[in-house]
């Protein structure tokens, strides 16, 4: 079976803030509704998602215009990390993504876990492209810098 919902705040893999969509009860019974991201359909809330339409609309352009924002200074920053490294340009273990955000907060930049995609661990010194994934839309690539202590 599956139930009707209107989003209340965005859910990544799922929708925006303000979308109707049909999905499973126990989904919506036990993780949406429990956690306020979602509310059932019915006639009351289809009149008040009429009304605040134009507010989500306002908060969307908003919060993408803040995010291309942030991606333009993202792309313009260069990471170095500084790590031990054998002769050879082997990396003793590896550079994760937790690695590149605490570097990102020294430099007073705050994102979520989630926003940096590391595909693979980097093992060797050089100079890479990581994407940060900001919004559903906005996408950037920042410069990490892996060189030896």
């Amino acid at each position: 079976m599956s139930k009707d919902v209107i989003l209340i705040e965005d859910v990544p893999g799922l929708g925006e803030q303000g979308k109707r969509l049909k999905v499973s009860d126990g989904y919506a019974r036990n993780y949406l509704l429990p956690r306020k991201l979602a509310t059932p359909v019915t006639p009351a809330t289809l009149r008040q998602l009429e009304k605040k339409k134009a507010e989500y609309d306002a908060r969307r352009i908003r919060l993408a215009e803040e995010a291309q924002a942030l991606a333009d200074r993202l792309k313009a920053l260069e990471l170095t990390i500084k790590v031990k490294a054998g002769n050879e340009g082997k990396i003793f273990g590896s550079v994760t993504g937790a690695q590149v955000l605490q570097a990102l907060k020294d430099e007073k930049y705050t994102l979520e876990k989630h926003q940096v995609v590391l595909e693979n661990p980097i093992k060797e010194l050089g100079t890479y492209g990581v994407a940060i994934k900001l919004t559903s839309e906005v996408h950037t690539t920042l410069t990490v810098h892996v060189v030896a202590e």
